[in-house]
Formats: C-alpha cells, sequence, structure tokens
C-alpha cells in the first residue's frame, strides 16, 4: 500500500501513516499492497464543511483502488486518528465492493441491497455502523502498539 500524508505537523503526518497502515492490515490485508491512498490533514475542515473526515475514491467506482482521505487536523489527536481509523474502513468497504455508488443521486449500494442516504439516518446507515463501530478500537490497538504508547494525549 502507497500511502502518503500532506498537511499539518511532521509527527501528525507520521501517526496518520501509521494508523492506515495498521488499519488496513487488520480490516484487508490482502488488498494492502494494492492501493493507494492520499491522506490530506486540513485545518478546521469541520468549521468549513461541517465534517471530521471524509474518504473519496479516485479512479473507477466498483472495487476502486486511489483515494483520497481528508481529515481535520483541528481535532485532539486521539480523534484524528480514529477519524482516520473511521476512514480506512469505509476504504475497506469501497475496496472489497462492499459499499457501492450508483449513478442514482443519494443512491447507494450496500451489498448489493440499494439504500437512500438522504431517507436514511446517517447513524442508521450500514457502512456508517460498522466504521463507527470499528473506529475506536481499531485506535485502541493501534495505539498500545504504537511508539507514541507512552505519551499522555490518548483517553480511553
Amino acid at each position: 500500500m502507497v500511502v502518503s500524508v500532506t498537511g499539518s505537523s511532521k509527527s501528525k503526518r507520521e501517526m496518520a501513516e501509521d494508523i492506515a497502515h495498521f488499519s488496513l492490515g487488520i480490516l484487508a490485508p490482502r488488498l494492502g499492497a494494492k492501493l493507494e491512498i492520499d491522506i490530506v490533514l486540513i485545518n478546521n475542515l469541520r468549521n468549513k464543511e461541517g465534517i471530521a473526515g471524509d474518504c473519496t475514491w479516485e479512479d473507477r467506482s466498483y472495487r476502486p483502488r486511489e483515494f483520497t482521505i481528508r481529515i481535520d487536523s483541528s481535532q485532539s489527536k486521539q480523534e484524528l486518528l480514529e477519524t482516520i481509523a473511521h476512514e480506512m474502513v469505509h476504504v475497506k468497504q469501497f475496496a472489497r465492493g462492499e459499499l457501492k455508488d450508483t449513478n442514482s443521486l443519494h443512491i447507494s449500494k450496500w451489498n448489493d441491497k440499494e439504500v437512500d442516504d438522504i431517507k436514511t439516518n446517517y447513524y442508521d446507515l450500514p457502512w456508517e455502523i460498522e466504521a463507527h463501530g470499528r473506529e475506536r478500537g481499531i485506535f485502541i490497538r493501534w495505539f498500545e502498539q504504537s511508539q507514541w504508547k507512552k505519551c499522555k494525549w490518548a483517553d480511553y
């Protein structure tokens, strides 16, 4: 897997790259070598666009291999890293074909079932249930084995 990280500080870029690799090792170890992921750390993304992060495929809609992840770098380190873990779940979902964009506005396919993401509450979207359910666990596992585990900024 090729991961490039731009923006913010050197330490945040290093942590972002490390947790991205770690996440894919847990979520989809066989896919890792085939993916290219650009992580862009953007100051105040939440204030500008109302999001902590997002994930976009760049090459093709079915089983894409190239992604851009945008993350609000003004979050705490732990929130930033949990957000990356969350977005890496979406990378896995797209890359495995579990989540697919359709030609219809606001309709996605989850395991070949159409879901209207306007009529469905964000927290009831199946891909968000999985991503929110896994983000903290991935972060904790990463943190406990990382070089930053002696730092006092993690709160779990």
